[in-house]
């Protein structure tokens, strides 16, 4: 199971968000680009950031310390936060970033999704962020009444083949990852599609994401057979030794 530290941005700094509040901010580092590097120094294969003012702009805003994050890194990156239009979508791309995630276009603009997905194919992945089973966007401010698994099941069916699932709830809260939500959406992407055989593009991989506290909780998340897991908070905070955990999950 590939580990992903997480590197939130906002006004520049590395923070933490609890349970996606943009009210309850702890600034971690100032730099995010030395962040980056601390975490390919600890054996990272991928980073996962979010430009959190892109998300809630509807825009990149923090593409100069992307560039520079890329610049200064080998790690791998999956980006996301803002980007709702294909020129968005480029102009990270361009930066040599090599997966985009893509959040509020999934529900909002089905075919700006699926031009993309044509256009890039497994470079896009969807980020599915559920409070309580319903997919929130717009980073994270507007709580729709799509389910989670209803959208995972209708993107599966046109080409997605990754998705990021976040527990909202558990998110920036160290109370452990949301096993059985986890669980369901998992068995979601892998069921048979009613055609007499899986849809054509399966296996769609997971990757999890809120809540991990522990060096255990992550053992609990490989056990379920994810591609990944992402680990935010607890790396912060000295809970998860990043270099332990990629050493005992990842390699």
């Amino acid at each position: 199971m590939i580990i992903f530290p997480a590197i939130d941005i906002k006004d520049g700094q590395c923070v933490r968000l609890y349970q996606g509040d943009f009210a309850q901010v702890t600034t971690y580092d100032a730099d995010p680009v030395m962040v980056a590097q601390r975490w390919q120094a600890a054996g990272a294969s991928w980073l996962h950031v979010v430009d959190l003012d892109g998300a809630v702009r509807g825009q990149p805003v923090n593409i100069e310390l992307i560039r520079r994050m890329r610049e200064t890194t080998s790690v791998q990156m999956e980006v996301g936060g803002g980007m709702r239009s294909l020129a968005h979508i480029e102009q990270v791309i361009g930066l040599g970033i090599e997966r985009i995630i893509l959040g509020t276009v999934a529900l909002t603009d089905r075919g700006l999704l699926e031009e993309a997905l044509r256009r890039w194919g497994e470079r896009i992945a969807v980020g599915l962020d559920a409070r309580n089973g319903w997919i929130a966007t717009s980073g994270w401010h507007v709580t729709s009444r799509t389910r989670a698994t209803v959208l995972a099941t209708e993107l599966c069916t046109i080409g997605v083949q990754r998705f990021i699932y976040t527990d909202i709830a558990r998110d920036g809260a160290l109370s452990g990852p949301n096993l059985e939500a986890v669980k369901e959406m998992q068995r979601t992407i892998s069921q048979d599609r009613g055609i007499g055989q899986k849809n054509q593009f399966s296996p769609c991989s997971l990757i999890a994401s809120g809540g991990v506290s522990s060096l255990a909780d992550l053992r609990s998340l490989a056990a379920l057979g994810l591609e990944g897991a992402i680990v935010g908070k607890a790396i912060y905070t000295g809970d998860v030794d990043l270099a332990a955990a990629i050493q005992e999950l990842e390699r």
